[in-house]
């Protein structure tokens, strides 16, 4: 039977239960996750004084594979532990020789390998000597379609409540980047006024900068309800305020909506839960916008719709289109979506 991979939670709970593991290669394309363990790692394990002595941090382009397991095998001073933390190791020339020290590592060592923007090649004998002695982490991107709910759970750990509308307003504008999204959520949090637990979208058009009424959701929200006079005059804010609203963003969201929609036509249950499943949502409100949008739109009709949104990106990276402002290829595939 396969391994159960560790998650970012399970790790979080062993390290706080101050359960060590001799090293954590730590990989993947999502930064956060990565940065999360290791800070965690770095600013727990050790008091202040013990740090003195007992904690080095090393960047990949500096040091080679030799200079790495001789950190490592260093016992530690006036403390059970010592920490090495290897940043950007992904610029590490023969990491794999690595494995010859997770043979017999030190155990009072905690090896934090951070690899970023990769991952190592788990058919070979490092990733098996990591899976042996310590922590394999593989730190993967989330979809889009799971922003929402990392946004409300990760607002929940910190006591607050974040109204569904806000939530997807923050998804939309500043995507899968979570570290960008947790600063944003951390500005959210110091920003709420005394005795408020609650995030409305009225605090993130005051504070982020996305209007409440002139935003991708509502774009969405205004064609799933076939809302042509709404749709136009959110198009026209677009236009006006295109630093805030590129193209490129609203057309990706859109194509991420009716790819999603096209999927919850094939959910064999067409319930709240049944659609949240075949997508991925973490919550089953998220759900409720596709019922809506299969009530107002075939499944042929989608299958076009997302064709359009192809052809108008395509249009607006100036393929086939010698004059077409940013503004005008919105209104004309607006209009293909809704009628």
């Amino acid at each position: 039977m396969a391994k159960q991979e560790l998650t970012c939670d399970d790790i979080l709970k062993e390290l706080r239960a101050k359960q060590y593991r001799p090293i954590y290669y730590l990989m993947g394309e999502e930064s956060y996750y990565i940065d999360l363990i290791a800070d965690y790692i770095t600013d727990n394990v050790l008091s202040e004084t013990e740090k003195e002595f007992n904690l080095t941090v090393v960047y990949g382009a500096d040091v080679d594979v030799a200079t790495i397991i001789n950190a490592a095998k260093r016992y530690p001073m006036m403390s059970e532990h010592q920490v090495v933390v290897v940043k950007e190791a992904q610029a590490v020339r023969n990491m794999e020789e690595l494995s010859y020290y997770l043979q017999k590592p030190l155990l009072s060592t905690i090896l934090v390998v951070c690899h970023k923007h990769g991952t190592l090649d788990r058919r070979k004998k490092l990733a098996a000597e990591v899976e042996k002695t310590g922590v394999l982490f593989e730190s993967k991107k989330i979809k889009d379609a799971q922003l929402p709910g990392f946004i409300a759970s990760y607002m929940k750990r910190k006591g607050v409540d974040m109204e569904p509308k806000a939530t997807s307003m923050l998804a939309d504008f500043v995507g899968s980047d979570l570290s960008r999204l947790t600063g944003e959520l951390e500005k959210l949090i110091i920003t709420l006024p005394a005795g408020q637990k609650r995030v409305t979208p009225e605090q993130i058009e005051k504070n982020i900068g996305i209007s409440k009424d002139y935003n991708n959701f509502e774009l969405r929200s205004a064609l799933v309800e076939k809302d042509i006079l709404k749709a136009n005059k959110i198009i026209k804010y677009f236009e006006e305020n295109p630093k805030t609203n590129p193209i490129q963003m609203t057309l990706s969201l859109l194509f991420s909506f009716y790819s999603n929609l096209m999927l919850a036509y094939y959910a064999p249950d067409k319930s709240e839960q049944g659609i949240a499943n075949m997508l991925g949502l973490r919550t089953p409100w998220q759900a409720r916008d596709y019922m809506a949008a299969m009530r107002k739109y075939s499944g042929v009709k989608t299958m076009q719709i997302v064709g359009e949104i192809r052809y108008a990106d395509a249009k607006s990276k100036g393929v086939q289109n010698s004059s077409m402002t940013d503004g005008d290829i919105l209104r004309e595939l607006v209009f293909k979506i809704l009628h």
